[in-house]
């Protein structure tokens, strides 16, 4: 009988990696996970985290303003850029502590440096080679930037939390959640921002009425909008960069490039192609419902395999697939899990959240459904002197009464729609919807007492 290092050995040390291996050891197996960089992977160290402590920072200058209009005189403090830098890192490092800390007491071997697959069983991390009866991918996503003049010139999203100096002016080049997030936020913080994207509107595969209705919100605030351009070339003039436009004399002068065009699958120099481990053309692992690659002793999960990017559904795929390898708790069904119904959130500001199907998905899933929409101005507003306004929106299968989509811009959006989210699992109707005695005054009330139908789609 074959004898190995480990029973399971995790490269990547990402929120799917992190729960694999911590949730693997307590069950006893013997695992070692590999990681070259901070414990927590992007989540922790350069996306959810950080980019949410940095959106409460910019929504500090609204309420700032906001608070005339209920009776607060003076002046808005003055951001300390290099403040807020170095109690995000300080937040963060305690975090990668943590991080730490849980997978040590769970027994986990953690090895420090650049993984790589040498065989079906091996790994080798800086020249040493460890086995393992199976091995898991968690290696996550990175940004990509096109091939376009000056690229070297350009930021990614890694690296907005640390710029020196901060930028007065940022061009923020892509029309996704990653680039409305950080238009809003540096926005928010007091760069002047400009949001230029090839596409006629923002967020593509979000509801079309949320995407018409962020993008007149994000105007408002004081974001720029440049739709249907796309960058010829970055070059470096003087002290700031010239960005130009193609099929257009026009350019803009800036002190930084934000690209947000895309993440891609960081499966380079893993040795995927050398054992065998089939990949899409994107450089995604593909898997199959059990998480395993076209190696049998290899799997993978989470952003690697670029089914949906999010956290949650990381965690959530690693305690299957940690079933799935050494059973499940005792007196408990192995888990499994369900890509419909997932919430998100955007941290744009306003703020984003969504579950369930679009209105042009519903239509092509379900044929006959109703649309049940509300836009005005939240209490707050009515003192505040902001302009800003509210969208919420239902959609409900007519054949069965199902709540099938549930749609926010507003306030706490990803607040308000993860307690909707459970209830839309459970498969509530728009009856049990109106049933529900709605908390006065809130927004979240709304979405209880919708009756009046704006439109009914038929097949």
């Amino acid at each position: 009988m074959q004898t190995f290092d480990f029973d399971l050995f995790v490269i990547g040390g990402g929120s799917g990696g992190v729960r694999a291996a911590r949730m693997s050891a307590q069950r006893g197996a013997r695992v070692g996970l590999a990681e070259v960089a901070d414990m927590g992977g992007t989540c922790v160290n350069v996306g959810c985290i950080p980019k949410k402590l940095y959106s409460y920072a910019a929504s500090f200058a609204e309420a700032f303003e906001e608070s005339h209009g209920f009776g607060w005189v003076g002046q808005a403090p003055v951001l300390d850029w290099d403040l807020l830098k170095t109690n995000r890192a300080r937040e963060i490092s305690r975090l990668n502590g943590i991080y730490v800390g849980m997978l040590d007491k769970a027994g986990v071997t953690i090895i420090r440096g650049w993984a790589k697959l040498t065989g079906p069983h091996t790994v080798e991390v800086d020249g040493k080679s460890y086995s393992a009866k199976n091995i898991l991918i968690g290696t996550g996503g990175t940004a990509q930037v096109p091939a376009v003049t000056g690229r070297e010139l350009v930021l990614t999203s890694d690296h907005m939390f640390d710029l020196k100096p901060f930028p007065k002016r940022l061009l923020v080049v892509g029309g996704g959640y990653i680039a409305c997030e950080f238009a809003s936020i540096f926005n928010g913080l007091g760069s002047d921002v400009t949001l230029l994207h090839r596409g006629e509107k923002v967020l593509k595969g979000f509801d079309e009425d949320v995407r018409d209705f962020i993008a007149l919100e994000m105007q408002k605030a004081g974001v720029k909008l440049q739709l249907q351009h796309e960058v010829a070339s970055i070059a470096k003039v003087g002290d700031c960069l010239q960005v130009s436009v193609k099929g257009s004399d026009a350019f803009f002068e800036v002190d930084a490039v934000l690209y947000a065009t895309g993440r891609v699958a960081n499966t380079k120099g893993l040795g995927l192609e050398e054992v065998g481990v089939a990949t899409k053309a994107n450089g995604a692992v593909i898997v199959n419902d059990q998480y395993q690659t076209s190696v049998p002793s290899i799997y993978a999960l989470g952003d690697v395999t670029s089914r949906i990017q999010l956290t949650p559904v990381a965690t959530g795929e690693a305690m299957v697939l940690v079933d799935h390898l050494f059973g499940p708790t005792a007196g408990k069904a192995a888990r499994s899990i369900s890509y419909d119904f997932i919430p998100t959130a955007v941290f744009t500001h306003p703020n984003i959240g969504t579950v369930g199907y679009t209105e042009t998905e519903a239509r092509e899933k379900f044929g006959a459904v109703t649309v049940y929409r509300s836009d005005f101005k939240a209490l707050k507003h009515t003192l505040s002197g902001s302009s800003e306004r509210t969208l919420m929106k239902l959609l409900v299968e007519d054949a069965t009464d199902r709540v099938v989509g549930l749609h926010i811009v507003g306030a706490d959006a990803g607040e308000i729609v993860q307690g909707f989210a459970v209830a839309m699992k459970a498969g509530a109707t728009k009856a049990i919807f109106d049933s529900t005695i709605g908390i006065h005054p809130t927004m979240a009330e709304e979405l209880v007492t919708m009756r009046e139908p704006v439109q009914t789609l038929k097949a």
